[in-house]
């Protein structure tokens, strides 16, 4: 809606008037941009260049690693943490190290680093005492301030890199001095190592000769206890006790072998014996030599017994001669058998008695050996302490040595090295001329319209009434003049009165067949069909509207019509402003009243409806939910002298409000889904506006216009109905329609 500017005749700007306004005064605006460019110019050229250098600096370890290990991993070193990094930033900017690089490049002498001692005519703020003397401060403190004021250090983003800027208006200056003090950052960097290493060579001294004697005394500690508890050692890793009961185990072990496999061969014999086996499977019988000789003289004596066989009886005394040798032989081999059986047995008897011995010397000695271990806890704490002593020694001597040979050497790399050394700039960074002219002539044209354009804002030149439109002929507008007699309203009363005329009657009557009859009496279906009407019909129309009296445009019949027809919206429309929406206050109250829900949407630009109905300003409202700024059950309250509920006017701005616009439709129709009624009130609404809000659907417009003469009230109709509104319910307040007295009292 436009009214939202709180007046009952809102207004609108002017784009053309403001658009005229500019064009009418472009040559001064023209002007005052060349001049504005012009004394840019002039000043940017008169303006002293300035040049910027800049060179950066890589943070990074950089100690060698000389113990020959493999070193920590660079992403641990604390020299590469982002707080470091940023320390080592404000390191750069330290006092020290910039007075020292003014002095190395006397920088003092310079009218660019100590203006005030150069200068020949004193500060006005300094006379005024607005501005403390320069003057009063060292010639080093104001070198120190300007060289501050000129200088920019920084760590680069996401990077261990830090840039040193410096501006100067000579080029050589801007180049050679974050130079210099990347040089004298990397100097003291160095220097502040090797006095770190010297510090560390003097404290290191003392404790390597305390360490030493700690040493020696904690391994004399270990000998002496080793001697005193017979725990020598063998290897560097076993004692002599560990390595005798090793042996004596291994020797056990080889003894019980050896008795088994005697025993087992001695078994096999004696087996053998008492099967009546041959000997000569025997493997321990057959390798003894007397077998051996026995059987060769066995196979001898065979041979002749049957050599002689042959040529002699069995009774002949050489065969019974040999036949004796052969038994006698047998015999020994018998005999030399069971002698092998009885050694063997022996040997299987001694390797037991050398087991037993064996057993028992184990036995001692796993005594001793557990009285070695517990004696071994003692030497090995003391070997601890000897050990931790002898690493923290070593230690000690290898940072000593590094020390030492670092201060010797006389250098010590700096955890940093720069990686783009500033040159001297070709052109200055400022001024930048055309970029400042453009900017500057922008600007003036740009101020200079703006300037124009709130001046005609101001002035009201570049306001007009909202919804003025091309006026209607005046011949269509003034025929429609006050109906001074019946014939003389039907000859020159408009068209829409008629229909407002019918729709009283309508009103007025009860019967619903009735009403059917004069609508469609009094309503025709084409424009020319009214002045087609008898003289005869005429009179009978006029008295119906004089029937229906005061009671056709009255709150009561329109709020009648609105619940006899189910009408879910009504957007009310007063052209008097806040008089015709206090007549949409009563309605609401009406409805109510006769037990029907409605809610009342406050879309005026005064709030009248919203100081008649809530029970307190600034209560969230319809603007707010336009806005987004409150929730949808927040936005409702109740009237405070009725049933009827209102979502008042809102906090939020209007104009931001309208912007969503779009989403009252939405609105309305989910209060349509709640209420009996949903009563748009808009005010002095223009006809554009409520086809905004309807969207150019058919709407049932309730036009309140108390204390609105005929004509005027006519003159409205027929702009509702031009615009394609057919449904225009026109009120007055209760009982008089030409008297707003009434409606003021019963708002």
């Amino acid at each position: 809606m436009s009214g939202v500017n709180g007046g009952n005749q809102d207004v609108d700007i002017d784009l053309g008037r403001i658009v005229s306004a500019v064009w009418e005064r472009k040559a001064r605006i023209i002007g005052v941009t060349v001049v504005a460019a012009a004394a840019a110019l002039v000043a940017t050229s008169l303006t002293t260049p300035s040049y910027r250098g800049e060179t950066r600096l890589l943070i990074e370890s950089r100690s060698p690693n000389l113990t020959g290990g493999e070193g920590a991993p660079q992403a641990n070193d604390p020299v590469l943490d982002a707080l470091n990094i940023t320390s080592q930033a404000q390191v750069l900017q330290s006092t020290d190290l910039i007075r020292r690089v003014a002095r190395e490049l006397n920088l003092a002498e310079l009218k660019e680093f100590d203006p005030a001692a150069q200068s020949l005519l004193p500060d006005p703020l300094v006379l005024i005492g607005l501005k403390q003397d320069p003057m009063k401060l060292d010639a080093e403190d104001r070198v120190i301030r300007e060289f501050r004021d000129k200088l920019e250090v920084y760590p680069v983003e996401n990077s261990r890199v830090i840039a040193i800027e410096f501006s100067s208006h000579d080029p050589k200056l801007a180049a050679d001095i974050p130079n210099k003090m990347a040089e004298v950052y990397l100097e003291i960097q160095s220097g502040a190592k090797l006095d770190t290493h010297s510090e560390t060579a003097k404290w290191l001294e003392p404790e390597i000769a305390t360490l030493t004697q700690k040493v020696q005394e904690a391994e004399r500690k270990v000998a002496d206890y080793r001697s005193s508890n017979g725990l020598f050692q063998t290897t560097e890793t076993n004692s002599f006790s560990a390595q005798q009961l090793n042996d004596i185990s291994t020797e056990l072990a080889r003894v019980r072998a050896e008795r088994a496999n005697a025993e087992a061969r001695a078994e096999n014999v004696r087996a053998a014996l008492k099967a009546g086996r041959d000997s000569d499977t025997l493997a321990d019988v057959v390798g003894s030599q007397v077998i051996q000789r026995l059987k060769e003289a066995e196979a001898n004596l065979q041979a002749q017994i049957s050599d002689q066989s042959t040529q002699l009886l069995d009774g002949h005394p050489r065969l019974r001669g040999l036949r004796a040798q052969l038994a006698g032989i047998r015999q020994q081999i018998d005999s030399e058998t069971k002698k092998i059986l009885a050694s063997l047995d022996n040997e299987a008897e001694v390797s037991r008695l050398r087991e037993r011995q064996l057993m028992g010397q184990l036995n001692g000695l796993k005594a001793d050996s557990a009285k070695a271990g517990e004696e071994e806890v003692g030497l090995r704490a003391l070997e601890r302490e000897a050990t931790a002593q002898r690493q923290l020694l070593e230690t000690y001597l290898a940072r000593y040595r590094e020390a030492t040979s670092r201060i010797e050497s006389n250098s010590s790399p700096a955890d940093a090295r720069v990686v783009s050394r500033a040159v001297e700039p070709s052109e200055p960074y400022f001024p930048k001329i055309i970029p400042i002219v453009v900017v500057v002539s922008l600007a003036t044209f740009i101020l200079g319209c703006l300037m124009i354009m709130v001046v005609e804002l101001f002035s009201g030149r570049a306001l007009r009434p909202s919804g003025l439109r091309d006026a209607e002929p005046e011949a269509e507008v003034e025929a429609a003049p006050a109906p001074a007699a019946p014939a003389e309203t039907d000859a020159a009363a408009p068209l829409p009165i008629h229909r407002m005329q019918a729709e009283a009657a309508r009103f007025s009557r009860p019967e619903p067949a009735q009403e059917e009859e004069t609508v469609a009496a009094a309503t025709p279906s084409e424009p020319e069909e009214p002045a087609k009407e008898t003289p005869a019909a005429r009179p009978a129309e006029e008295r119906d509207v004089a029937a229906a009296g005061d009671q056709a445009f009255t709150i009561a019949s329109v709020a009648h019509y609105l619940l006899r027809h189910g009408i879910p919206v009504a957007i009310g429309i007063s052209p008097g402003g806040d008089e015709g929406s206090s007549a949409s206050v009563m309605l609401a109250r009406e409805i109510a009243g006769r037990g029907r829900t409605v809610v009342l949407v406050d879309m005026t630009g005064s709030a009248c409806p919203t100081r008649l109905m809530a029970d307190e300003p600034g209560l969230p409202g319809i603007t707010d939910l336009l806005c987004g700024e409150t929730a949808f059950g927040d936005a409702i309250h109740r009237d405070r002298l009725s049933d009827a509920h209102i979502i008042p006017h809102g906090a939020s701005d209007p104009a931001q409000a309208m912007r969503g616009a779009d989403r009252l439709t939405m609105i309305i129709d989910a209060l349509a889904d709640a209420y009996d009624l949903v009563l748009v009130e808009c005010g002095p609404a223009e006809i554009s506006g409520v086809s905004r809000l309807t969207r150019n659907e058919l709407a049932e417009i309730v036009l309140s216009v108390p204390g609105f003469k005929d004509e005027d009230v006519a003159t409205l109709v027929t702009d509702f109905e031009t615009a394609g509104y057919r449904n225009v319910l026109v009120m007055t307040e209760a009982g008089d329609r030409r008297s707003p007295r009434p409606g003021r009292r019963a708002a």
